[in-house]
């Protein structure tokens, strides 16, 4: 049977590669990548590179495909992204069925880990669900840009005692989560921070971590988030796009 390796590769730094995804590389013949076009192909280069330096005691191919156009624009954002997920689906479908003998490994690379706000397992159980393809699936995780974020500020994720929330920009945009003080977010296209400046929080930043181009900015939210707006908006027109993520920490302490 075939079997598809989903491998965490940390959030962009390679020698955040663990020693089991190493293994993991070294077991595959077939990559499979899905192309976000020129703006992203920095991406594409830093998973040449991880394979460069990690896959090495073997032979083995990278077949690309075409990731699909998601419609950013509709209202009905479920409906958009499940559409856009069995798209996706098509596509890795194709790619396995074509590319992939029946006693042969293939691998999908994941930034940060396949558990935490990716598709690909969810995807790789749609193809399955079919009925028209059968593979067995490894899953390998791997350090995330919130364990990142966390290091690269040398903060904890949590306050003694109290519980954390990962979300993203769209749910944080309209209410800060019911009996929470710490929240990690990530997706956050219009700095939804900015909605909570009333709040006696700070906010630790950072964008691009684990890559060359890594910015971090922390502080109180009030005083730091035009920086960060600043920062965010030159970053994005420099390179064309962007992948930042940020805790914000109410004290329990200084909280109403």
């Amino acid at each position: 049977m075939r079997e598809i390796v989903v491998i965490g590769v940390g959030a962009g730094d390679p020698e955040q590669v663990t020693m089991q995804a190493v293994a993991a590389l070294n077991r595959v013949d077939v990559f499979f990548v899905l192309d976000k076009g020129e703006v992203k192909q920095e991406l594409v280069d830093l998973r040449s590179e991880i394979l460069r330096r990690y896959a090495t005691s073997k032979e083995y191919r990278v077949v690309v495909g075409r990731d699909p156009e998601r419609d950013r624009t509709s209202s009905a954002y479920v409906e958009a992204v499940d559409d856009w997920r069995r798209r996706r689906a098509d596509v890795c479908a194709g790619m396995i069925a074509d590319e992939l003998g029946e006693d042969q490994v293939g691998a999908f690379l994941v930034w940060g880990d396949p558990s935490l706000y990716d598709s690909t397992l969810a995807i790789l159980d749609d193809i399955l669900a079919r009925g028209e393809l059968a593979f067995s699936v490894e899953v390998i995780p791997g350090i995330s840009s919130v364990s990142t974020l966390a290091a690269r500020h040398r903060v904890g994720l949590n306050q003694v005692g109290r519980p954390i929330q990962i979300t993203t920009g769209r749910r944080l945009a309209r209410e800060w989560p019911a009996g929470v003080d710490d929240v990690v977010v990530m997706l956050d296209a219009q700095t939804a921070f900015t909605e909570h400046l009333d709040q006696d929080a700070d906010i630790y930043w950072g964008a691009y971590l684990g890559t060359p181009d890594e910015i971090l900015i922390s502080g109180p939210v009030r005083e730091v988030a035009a920086e960060i707006e600043k920062a965010r908006a030159e970053a994005r027109d420099r390179k064309g796009w962007i992948m930042d993520t940020y805790l914000l920490r109410r004290h329990a302490d200084r909280r109403d």
